[in-house]
C-alpha cells in the first residue's frame, strides 16, 4: 500500500484526507450490529445471504452470535437471555419500541481511533464514556453518544480499531460498551 500511494496522486491524497480523520485508506465497515428477541430467527435472512454463523459470546445478560460472509462486514446479533438471567438486559426495551429490522449501530475500522475522535469531536460529535482497550491491544472500540427517537437512545456509531489481524470481539469489552450506553442513558 505503501509503494502504491506513493506513486498514485490521486491515492495519496485521499489517504491524507482520510487519515485527517483518523480513518485511514481502508475505511471500511467493521461490523453490524442488530438486536432481536431471537437470534436464530433474526439471522434467517443473513444466513439465506451466504452469512455462517462464526462464534457465539456471552455476557452477563445478555449474548450475541456473530455471522461472518467473505468480503463483507461481520454480524453482530444480540438479544437478552431469556427468562431471570436476562433481567436488567437493556436490550429487550429497545426491540421493544424500534423492532428489530434497524442496525443499533455501526462499527467503523480507523486507523487510529485516537485521530478519528479528535476528528469527530472537532465536528461536533460527542462520545459515550472512555475507549475500551488496551492501547497496544488488539481492539480498541468506542461509541458515540446515542442518537435519540422519541426520547430514546437508538443507534450509535461505533469506531473499532484492529491490530496483529484480531477480527474477533472481546466479550469484556463488549460488555464494556454495552454499560457505557446504560451510563449514558441514567446520565442523560
Amino acid at each position: 500500500m505503501a509503494d502504491f500511494l506513493a506513486n498514485n496522486t490521486a491515492g495519496r491524497m485521499l489517504d491524507e484526507m482520510l487519515r485527517k480523520a483518523g480513518i485511514g485508506i481502508r475505511p471500511i465497515m467493521d461490523h453490524l450490529t442488530f438486536r432481536t428477541h431471537n437470534i436464530d430467527r433474526r439471522a434467517e435472512e443473513f444466513v439465506r445471504y451466504g452469512f455462517e454463523h462464526a462464534e457465539t459470546l456471552e455476557y452477563t445478560n445478555w449474548f450475541a452470535k456473530v455471522y461472518r460472509r467473505e468480503g463483507y462486514p461481520a454480524l453482530f446479533i444480540d438479544q437478552a437471555f431469556p427468562g431471570e438471567r436476562g433481567k436488567g438486559s437493556i436490550i429487550p426495551a429497545w426491540v421493544e419500541k424500534f423492532g428489530d429490522r434497524h442496525l443499533h449501530h455501526v462499527a467503523v475500522l480507523v486507523d487510529d481511533i485516537d485521530k478519528a475522535i479528535a476528528a469527530m469531536k472537532e465536528n461536533g460529535i460527542a462520545f459515550t464514556g472512555e475507549i475500551v482497550g488496551r492501547h497496544s491491544g488488539a481492539l480498541r472500540q468506542i461509541f458515540t453518544q446515542t442518537e435519540k427517537r422519541d426520547g430514546e437512545p437508538f443507534t450509535v456509531l461505533e469506531l473499532t480499531e484492529r491490530h496483529f489481524g484480531f477480527k474477533g470481539f472481546s466479550p469484556p469489552q463488549a460488555q464494556g460498551l454495552m454499560e457505557s450506553t446504560v451510563a449514558h442513558k441514567k446520565a442523560a
